[in-house]
């Protein structure tokens, strides 16, 4: 070959490349967008609202839904912060984020809720993660100490509420709080964090899922027998019907139980959660789930951002620890993208300084429907970030 004929093939070569990567970042276009919104949003959002006032939703009159410190959402603006904070490494989102999550030190003290892992472990945790404060360790610690406050070793699980009229409830909505049991424990904490995790896992699986691996959202137990009493619902359309948000809690916490302990039964019940979640007759197309699966008005019923943005961070997971996991990985991008559209996906101003619209609290109390709430912002920006982790892309171009 020639020297002409080198430098053509060589500037051919240049345009393929240059070619290639144009067409990548055209179609990873959707995220950068989305990304920007949504730190633009949180920026304009954490510097609205003040630390101990959390967003939680939007009341019935328009209004913003506050969380205070014994909110169980207390957690999750601050935490969407943390998210923000690491996609932009805007200093001032940083600064914000400590402001929000120290407003919640008195939070790891409590003993009357489940809760202090979505509560303490978004907030703190995240914290933890990207600035290595050592007090904000201190208070994992101690918040793990409270949560295991409330394990029954004859029911072998952790207690979820203290209202209502069960014995002892437990609702699935439980296994992510073992996220930060289960950090703790792996981190100085005492080791028995992990074993009331890895108790509380194993009732929940043989109690709470039913033949098809969907599952009930309440159980109450016998706290003399450790049997179950009864099975049912608060916040589905019935004892059993398959609420949406309820399965992507159960997705992500099998999930993450196989992560910390390769106990492979945990794996395979995560793979049967998704196999329920994915092959759903009554999925949208959009793969935005309905607030309940067995919702009598479907398709004019409620979608759920919320439990979507679950549902993708939770599969994502999945696809790293199977062999062959792009099943997982392209449903979880499918549902960001369908989240990263208008249709959910607000402008910056609009929607009370929300991420996201359509999600659903608790339908049957009448209480937050169709409205953007906090955890799905925080889940929806979790799931972002992982995306661009495992595609190994930049988090802004």
């Amino acid at each position: 070959m020639n020297r002409v004929s080198k430098s053509i093939m060589g500037a051919l070569t240049l345009l393929l490349v240059w070619g290639c990567q144009e067409q990548k970042e055209a179609k990873d276009q959707w995220f950068y967008d989305a990304m920007k919104i949504s730190v633009e949003q949180v920026k304009l959002a954490a510097n609205h609202f003040k630390p101990g006032e959390n967003p939680r939703s939007i009341e019935s009159d328009g209004s913003v839904r506050l969380a205070g410190p014994k909110d169980w959402t207390c957690g999750f603006f601050p935490g969407t912060i943390w998210y923000a904070y690491e996609a932009s490494q805007d200093i001032e989102l940083k600064q914000k984020a400590a402001q929000f999550t120290e407003s919640l030190d008195e939070v790891k003290n409590y003993t009357h809720t489940h809760d202090l892992g979505f509560m303490l472990y978004c907030s703190y945790g995240n914290g933890f993660r990207l600035t290595q404060n050592p007090s904000y360790k201190e208070v994992i610690m101690q918040g793990s100490k409270s949560l295991c406050s409330r394990f029954n070793s004859k029911v072998g699980a952790i207690r979820s509420w203290d209202f209502g009229e069960w014995q002892y409830p437990v609702i699935v909505d439980n296994m992510m709080n073992l996220e930060m049991l289960m950090w703790a424990s792996n981190n100085g904490g005492d080791a028995s964090f992990k074993e009331i995790s890895i108790s509380h896992a194993n009732k929940t699986m043989a109690n709470h899922f039913r033949d098809d691996y969907s599952s009930y959202h309440v159980l109450s137990y016998d706290t003399l027998t450790g049997k179950v009493i009864s099975k049912g619902t608060y916040q589905g359309y019935s004892d059993d019907s398959a609420w949406a948000r309820g399965q992507g809690w159960g997705l992500y916490g099998y999930t993450y139980m196989y992560g910390q302990t390769k106990d492979t039964k945990y794996l395979e019940q995560a793979r049967h959660i998704a196999k329920f979640i994915m092959t759903h007759p009554r999925m949208p197309k959009d793969k935005v789930a309905y607030w309940d699966f067995d919702a009598p008005n479907i398709p004019e019923a409620p979608r759920d951002a919320s439990a979507a943005a679950v549902i993708a961070t939770a599969l994502l997971d999945l696809s790293q620890v199977v062999d062959n996991g792009d099943e997982y990985f392209n449903y979880a991008e499918d549902i960001l993208k369908s989240l990263s559209t208008e249709k959910y996906l607000a402008k910056p101003g609009t929607n009370k300084l929300f991420v996201l619209k359509h999600s659903v609290g608790a339908l049957p109390k009448d209480s937050e429907i169709d409205v953007p709430i906090n955890y799905a912002d925080y889940y929806y920006l979790e799931a972002m970030i992982k995306y661009a982790h495992l595609k190994n892309m930049p988090l802004k171009k």
